[in-house]
């Protein structure tokens, strides 16, 4: 893959600069650091003004325990996290989905934390989905010599359509 893997921005106005929090998982931040920050290259290089704001998970492995006390601790400091931004943008669907799905079903008998969580659902997006649809991306300058396989996230198609 070519170094810099940059947005193609001819296709949009970059007039109006989005703020854009962007998430990086905890997997990216322990495991693949590289792919939080080419994610925030590829926003900024389409226009954004990307944050990352303090964080360490989106609850996904307490939620998936059982742990739901947990996760609401760690799901109402991540909203309050993201607060300022415009957008919140997650390179990965599953943990996309797990705040645009699972944050508002966590709160859905807390009158406070509902519209929270509802309004930080609306404003998430997985990055894909975020250059392609929000910022309406049609390519990126780079290029592979060789072959790929993509698979389909299961939690992303079930999660995110």
């Amino acid at each position: 893959m070519a170094d810099a893997a940059s947005a193609d921005t001819s296709t949009h106005s970059t007039s109006a600069r989005r703020r854009v929090g962007l998430l990086v998982t905890c997997l990216v931040d322990l495991m693949r650091p590289s792919v939080g920050f080419a994610a925030a290259k590829l926003l900024e290089d389409a226009g954004c003004s990307v944050g990352v704001p303090r964080q360490a998970c989106c609850g996904q492995p307490a939620y998936n325990s059982g742990d739901r006390k947990t996760t609401r601790e760690i799901a109402e400091q991540v909203i309050e996290a993201f607060a300022p931004y415009d957008y919140v943008v997650v390179p990965s669907g599953s943990c996309a989905g797990m705040l645009k799905v699972h944050y508002p079903r966590l709160f859905r008998n807390d009158p406070n934390w509902l519209p929270k969580a509802e309004a930080f659902a609306a404003k998430t997006f997985e990055l894909v989905s975020f250059l392609v649809d929000v910022l309406g991306v049609t390519g990126v300058a780079a290029s592979y010599e060789g072959s790929v396989t993509y698979h389909d996230a299961c939690s992303g198609l079930r999660e995110l359509g």
